[in-house]
């Protein structure tokens, strides 16, 4: 798989957001999910359709909202009349890349049919598993400003997300650019399909391939240890977010063209995997504890 191929088609419509194309990519191909918090009108959505587009895989999306029930996003089974039996009917969640936008709108009862979702890449219904396709990834969003009417994701779903990334508001350069363009979300199916299902797999599995050396994993636990200790952390990083830490920087050792990682690649993507599974105390933002906790850990 080209990557910066991929990165380059995708920048198309996600005109001067390289960073968070690739790091949505790497989240992607470290078998995890991703949690994009910002504004409204800053390109999430359009991010997830290209990015479904080009690397030729299903989309669909999901508006989440106070009223939206579990079964509006697993399927429910219906009673056929022809076969006197009931047969299942998929949802949304039946897709390759899922886009649930504004997640902390859903009630926790339908937050908790995604987190089944996203741990375990099945669902239950009646009484019955259904594997869901591969490659699954999930892509969420929040508005960090509105409170009205949401539901804050509790520290176990937000553990689930590998990586949490902002867009941010484009250059003025390249918002002149946009605004003198059509809508990008016009412009994605125009986007060339670089890749298929079936080769995202594969590069999947060439990444969990991707070595990780005693030393850069206890510089990973090292890592953990200190936020849990630190005096203005509540609630630490847990072990599954060291592992994912670790799958990240093979993903990023991957693209890299390395077939090991080295501690740079795990500082690179601390700001993106850690903050966000943290509680700091009140007035204590969690990347100046990252910050302080990453000036004395010995680098190996």
């Amino acid at each position: 798989m080209d990557i910066n191929l991929i990165i380059s088609e995708v920048s198309k419509v996600i005109k001067g957001k390289e960073e968070v194309i690739k790091n949505s990519l790497v989240c992607l191909l470290s078998g995890g999910h991703l949690l994009i918090e910002d504004v409204p009108g800053t390109g999430k959505t359009t991010l997830a359709l290209a990015l479904a587009r080009v690397l030729g895989l299903s989309f669909s999306r999901i508006q989440f909202t106070s009223d939206l029930l579990p079964s509006d996003i697993t399927g429910v089974s219906v009673f056929n009349q022809k076969t006197r039996e009931f047969e299942f009917k998929k949802g949304p969640i039946f897709s390759n890349v899922v886009l649930a936008d504004e997640i902390n709108r859903g009630t926790p009862k339908v937050q908790s049919a995604l987190l089944e979702a996203m741990a375990e890449k099945q669902v239950s219904v009646d009484g019955n598993t259904y594997k869901l396709p591969e490659p699954f990834f999930v892509i969420a969003t929040q508005n960090p400003i509105e409170y009205y009417g949401t539901y804050p994701l509790p520290e176990a779903q937000l553990d689930r997300f590998t990586m949490k990334i902002s867009m941010g508001y484009p250059s003025e350069e390249d918002e002149v650019q946009i605004v003198q363009g059509i809508n990008p979300m016009e412009k994605v199916s125009s986007l060339n399909v670089l890749s298929s299902p079936e080769e995202v797999i594969r590069t999947v599995n060439e990444v969990k391939e991707i070595y990780v050396s005693p030393e850069v994993a206890r510089f990973i636990v090292n890592i953990g240890n200190e936020v849990r200790n630190h005096p203005s952390v509540i609630l630490g990083v847990s072990t599954r977010g060291l592992i994912h830490l670790a799958n990240a920087s093979r993903a990023l050792a991957y693209f890299r063209e390395r077939d090991f990682v080295v501690p740079e690649d795990v500082l690179d993507l601390l700001k993106y995997v850690i903050p966000h599974r943290i509680k700091v105390r009140e007035g204590v933002k969690a990347e100046a504890v990252l910050k302080e906790v990453i000036s004395r850990v010995p680098i190996p």
